[in-house]
């Protein structure tokens, strides 16, 4: 099949059930927000420090989804799954290097649909990573051509050091035009402006760059916290009895000017990044989510003064989690919960407000919902589901869990699936992906952790002897979702068309 699908009637020839739409038909609006390393810390999920009136304006005002995971802990991988609606195992994108159309040219963005769909669609900021999107941040997804801010990284002088990077955070006493994302928020609403009288509905995908490393922010932004009143991590070991495979040295971190040579992991507390270190980086990210939270404010101020937030539907995201100090990790790159747990809000035109369904959700699911929620067609493939039932009904639980993976070199890859109350990571060598039959010989490591009685994940227990009866059944549903995973491969790559995947590289950097 040549390229790619996206006319209604390509669709609709490989069997993907997507019919015409009826062209009177006037859609609802969808401003799509991508925020780069933001992990689920404002008060809708339960962190009161916070400080983030326009992301909790946004959470009283619509849904906030309690639990929902990311597909890799890793911006390429993650945002290729979230803008095709498919696990990392069918964009082949495991890494910060590969662009989903040179390894699955078949493959639809999120986008791409609605403009076939008749939307109008654009995208500046951070949509796709950056290393891994082809010419014009992916052109195929957009009607209007992508645009982007320039602005220096840092307000104030630095020296770069052997690797091109300066400090790893920046207090300065500048306005947010300063950097890239107040720049951006400028260009966003001069965007939603001129979209605002268009007679097509739009798609507009905004992506800032903080709270991603360097943690640089206004100095206001800094002002609003104490230092003195943040606590470092509780736990900062490995969790006993588990495999080494499941942590990483923190590189991302270190690859900054001002930051220690450490070991987390050392018998000696001075081999470890000091405590006046932690509190600073813990600071500085919280600063920058309260940065990029009032770039979010200014763009529903917008929407409001323009009149179109009723007919607007407004989604926001974090790319995944972020550690801070737990394990001894920084950054993202594991299975971990802090790591894989993601903020999601969504604001929908005639639903109920402020309400917080507790359904196991996944990045996948955004695809089909967005479909769903402006009322046109889902292309068959995808690996979501809708979660307007879970808005409708709260207290609906509509799947028995999430998957996300991670891999270690080219040859490892770590699946993992949360429940309610358990997760289960099962490492696997020899180059396994889903698209194979799942071969227990290749199963190098096992994770099991119980969020209700160890909620930091302090004990590996899947070789504990009173949990025997748990991870027995963990280890059946893993099973049955490997199973249920290649089935679904061998189904989709019959209207796939996969190039030789590049090389998985996972370098520690974005």
């Amino acid at each position: 099949m040549n390229r790619f699908l996206t006319s209604v009637g390509v669709l609709a020839q490989v069997g993907l059930g997507i019919p015409q739409l009826h062209a009177q038909e006037k859609k609802l609006n969808v401003l799509f927000i991508a925020v780069d390393d933001l992990k689920p810390l404002i008060s809708a999920y339960g962190d009161n420090r916070a400080k983030t009136p326009g992301m909790d304006r946004l959470a009283r005002e619509g849904i906030v989804f309690q639990n929902t995971y990311c597909q890799q802990a890793i911006s390429g991988a993650t945002r290729a799954s979230i803008l095709t609606g498919m696990y990392p195992d069918k964009t082949r994108v495991w890494d910060l290097v590969t662009d989903f159309r040179q390894v699955n040219p078949n493959a639809v963005s999120l986008p791409e649909y609605f403009k076939s769909m008749g939307y109008e669609t654009a995208g500046m900021g951070k949509i796709f990573h950056m290393g891994s999107a082809g010419a014009g941040h992916d052109a195929p997804s957009w009607s209007i051509p992508y645009r982007d801010a320039k602005a220096k990284k840092y307000a104030l002088p630095f020296t770069p050091n052997e690797k091109n990077r300066g400090k790893a955070t920046e207090c300065a006493d500048v306005p947010d035009n300063t950097y890239h994302d107040g720049k951006l928020t400028e260009m966003a609403i001069q965007l939603i402006d001129s979209l605002s009288g268009n007679k097509k509905p739009f798609f507009m995908a905004v992506g800032f760059l903080k709270p991603h490393l360097p943690f640089v922010a206004p100095k206001k932004y800094w002002d609003k916290y104490d230092r003195n009143e943040f606590e470092v991590a509780p736990y900062q070991k490995k969790a006993l009895n588990s495999p080494d495979i499941a942590y990483h040295n923190s590189g991302e971190l270190k690859n900054y000017s001002d930051i220690p040579e450490f070991d987390s992991y050392s018998e000696n507390d001075l081999d470890h990044l000091p405590i006046d270190r932690q509190k600073e980086l813990i600071h500085g990210y919280y600063a920058a989510v309260s940065y990029t939270d009032a770039q979010i404010e200014k763009l529903l101020n917008e929407l409001d003064r323009l009149g179109i937030r009723q007919n607007t539907v407004i989604v926001l995201w974090g790319d995944h989690g972020w550690h801070l100090g737990d394990h001894g990790l920084w950054n993202k790159h594991t299975n971990f919960e802090q790591a894989t747990h993601a903020l999601m809000i969504m604001s929908v035109p005639g639903m109920k407000q402020g309400i917080k369904p507790v359904s196991t959700s996944e990045f996948v699911d955004v695809f089909p919902t967005l479909c769903d929620l402006v009322r046109i067609p889902k292309p068959k493939y995808l690996d979501g589901i809708s979660l307007i039932p879970a808005m409708e009904n709260p207290a609906a639980g509509l799947k028995e869990y999430a998957l996300s993976q991670y891999p270690r070199g080219g040859d490892i890859m770590g699946y993992s699936i949360r429940t309610k109350r358990f997760r289960y990571t099962v490492w696997l060598d020899k180059g396994f992906r889903t698209n194979m039959a799942y071969d227990p010989k290749r199963v190098v490591a096992t994770e099991l952790y119980d969020y209700e009685m160890d909620p930091l994940e302090k004990e590996n227990l899947s070789d504990r002897p009173d949990y025997l009866k748990e991870k027995t059944a963990m280890e059946q549903l893993f099973k049955s979702c490997m199973n249920r995973e290649f089935k679904s491969n061998a189904a989709y790559a019959k209207i796939a068309d996969f190039r030789t995947p590049v090389p998985v590289k996972t370098k520690e950097d974005q």
